[in-house]
């Protein structure tokens, strides 16, 4: 099962007088990053609360922000007065020092997080329960999204790879009718060049069938057709398959190179650089896979 890195989530819990309201956001990143933003009541708590990401969540960069609220001691954040009297007295003598006319708004108050801090009162361990009880329903609530993101990244890889199938089978198909036809061209060619020379035909031979040998493609594309499967295998079976899939697109990668130095026919290179178009399109999707 493919899951995006992309992804959002909000979710909440309440007990009694008491609420916890999360939003969680998901992007890409080669690690798991997680960056809370949290009042000073669950700064201690931190480990814990990240150790539940953790536990559903391999990669990505994950920016969370934790709200509490509780009607006995209204919301858990607060202003700080004496803060807001200073700050505003410093922008009185900026503006004076500056000579600026402009009045004093309300997002310029704003803009100082300063001012409004959150309490510091202590969460109890039922407290704490709801905030857990918060985060995994956030939790499930991002992952809903990331699976969903996840199902049409897997509907436009799987269609890809059959591009690139249907392109293999074609390279197979023409490759031996390609190789023949190079064969009698340097036929050809080597007695038109030595016309008036005696040659051994034998050892001519002999040399032109190796360099023919040396076109044959079946090799690349056995070897290309079963990265192709272990591609859709990795999709399928493996819970967390975006750095194996970046592996096998550096082995398609590889072979669709090697197809397109030994084609001796135009119309096959054509092909090798269509299936890389569709690899790099490919690696490309995986960047987003959890």
């Amino acid at each position: 099962m493919i899951y995006s890195m992309t992804g959002y989530g909000r979710g909440s819990a309440v007990k009694n007088n008491f609420s916890a309201e999360i939003e969680l956001k998901s992007v890409n990143s080669r690690f798991l990053e997680v960056f809370l933003k949290l009042p000073p009541s669950l700064v201690d708590r931190d480990y814990e609360l990240r150790e539940i990401l953790k536990s559903k969540i391999q990669r990505g960069k994950v920016n969370g922000v934790i709200q509490l609220k509780t009607s006995a001691r209204n919301e858990l954040t607060k202003v700080n007065e004496e803060r807001l009297r200073d700050y505003i007295e410093q922008i009185k003598k900026v503006k004076r020092a500056a000579h600026i006319e402009d009045e004093l708004k309300l997002e310029h108050i704003l803009s100082n997080r300063d001012i409004i801090s959150s309490s510091d009162i202590e969460l109890t361990d039922s407290e704490f329960e709801v905030v857990k009880r918060a985060l995994k329903n956030t939790i499930t609530d991002l992952l809903k999204m990331k699976k969903s993101e996840g199902v049409e990244l897997s509907k436009d890889l799987k269609k890809r790879i059959k591009s690139i199938e249907q392109k293999v089978t074609s390279i197979e198909n023409g490759f031996k009718k390609s190789v023949n036809s190079y064969y009698k061209k340097l036929q050809q060619r080597i007695k038109l060049l030595t016309k008036e020379t005696e040659i051994d035909n034998q050892r001519l031979n002999l040399e032109l069938a190796v360099i023919a040998d040396k076109a044959d493609l079946t090799e690349e594309c056995v070897r290309l057709k079963s990265h192709l499967k272990f591609f859709i295998d990795s999709m399928n079976k493996h819970s967390q398959p975006g750095k194996k899939l970046n592996f096998l697109c550096q082995e398609l990668n590889r072979e669709a190179n090697t197809i397109s130095s030994k084609a001796v026919a135009t119309s096959i290179t054509h092909k090798a650089v269509l299936i890389k178009e569709e690899i790099e399109k490919i690696r490309e999707q995986i960047q987003n896979i959890e």
